[in-house]
C-alpha cells in the first residue's frame, strides 16, 4: 500500500467531515429531489432515450460510490472516538474491569463469552 503524507490524510478527513455535513443536510436532499425532477421533466425532450437513462444511472452510481467512502470514513472516526471515550471511562471508574478496554479487538468468541457473562449478571440482578 502506498504511503500517504499525514497532511494529505488530515486534508481528506477535513473534506470528508465537511462533505458529510453538507450532504446530510435537508438542503442537499431538496437539491437531489429537484435534480431528479429536472431529469424526469427532460425525459420527453430526449424521448426517454437510452442516453437519458444513462445520465441518471451513471450519475447516481458515481455519487453513491463517493458517499459510501465519505460515510465510512466519518463513521470509522466517530466509532474510534466513542471507543476511546469509553476506554477512558472504564479506566477511570473505580471497580470497572480494565480488561474491557480495547474490547473491539477481541475475537467473536471472546465477545460472545463476555456477552453471555453479562447476560448471567443481568439475570442474577433481576432476582
Amino acid at each position: 500500500m502506498p504511503t500517504v503524507q499525514p497532511s494529505s490524510v488530515e486534508s481528506f478527513h477535513r473534506i470528508a467531515r465537511r462533505s458529510a455535513l453538507i450532504v446530510g443536510s435537508p438542503a442537499s436532499f431538496v437539491v437531489a429531489v429537484l435534480l431528479v425532477l429536472l431529469w424526469l421533466l427532460m425525459g420527453p425532450m430526449f424521448q426517454f432515450s437510452n442516453s437519458w437513462q444513462l445520465i441518471i444511472n451513471t450519475t447516481t452510481t458515481i455519487i453513491t460510490f463517493l458517499m459510501v467512502v465519505l460515510i465510512q470514513n466519518t463513521q470509522n472516526r466517530d466509532t474510534q472516538a466513542v471507543h476511546l471515550k469509553l476506554d477512558e471511562l472504564i479506566r477511570g471508574v473505580k471497580g470497572a474491569r480494565n480488561a474491557l478496554i480495547d474490547l473491539e479487538n477481541s475475537s467473536d468468541q471472546e465477545l460472545d463469552q463476555l456477552r453471555q457473562s453479562f447476560m448471567k449478571l443481568a439475570k442474577q440482578k433481576e432476582r
